[in-house]
């Protein structure tokens, strides 16, 4: 004699895919142009995106690398490469993780292994090591606190060359 049972519990059944994590999207060779009143003010390049934004927390990932170019008509172009970035929509926070190079349009750039980006604040910030180098200048610090043109700079511990003027 088989007795079989079968029941209808749909809250069980979600729970077999509940840490399964599939992408609504993978794209190759993903490129996306920010445009503003017919300007293009930001260009992301990448060799592949993965879209989680079907996730409860939904971010968006750049597993292998990704270069980004601002435009500025008055100030030249901004360009930042990291090898992985991932974007979080809820707090629409960017962390850019592995060799990040942030090269303004004077030349000055800022280095460190990793660097959290807030696009609505256009603010910089990281609790790794940085280095920012100019022209004449290069310093190493702890971490970092800066607006997009790094005019307003904050850092922990500093050490490293640079010129100034005592007048």
């Amino acid at each position: 004699m088989l007795l079989i049972s079968c029941e209808n519990d749909f809250e069980k059944v979600k729970l077999i895919n509940k840490d399964l994590k599939i992408p609504v999207g993978v794209t190759d060779n993903f490129i996306l142009k920010y445009s503003d009143s017919a300007l293009i003010k930001a260009v992301l390049e990448s060799p592949k995106n993965i879209d989680y934004t079907n996730q409860p927390f939904p971010y968006s990932e750049f597993p292998e690398g990704l270069k980004i170019e601002f435009f500025d008509p008055f100030n030249g172009s901004t360009t930042v490469r990291s090898d992985y970035g991932i974007v979080f929509y809820k707090t629409r926070i960017v962390s850019l993780e592995g060799n990040v190079k942030i090269i303004s349009p004077d030349g000055s750039s800022i280095e460190s292994s990793q660097i959290y980006w807030d696009p609505d604040q256009e603010w910089l910030f990281t609790e790794k090591n940085i280095v920012f180098s100019g022209e004449d200048y290069e310093i190493r610090a702890k971490k970092m606190d800066a607006d997009r043109s790094f005019k307003l700079l904050k850092t922990g511990q500093l050490n490293g060359n640079f010129l100034f003027e005592d007048k």
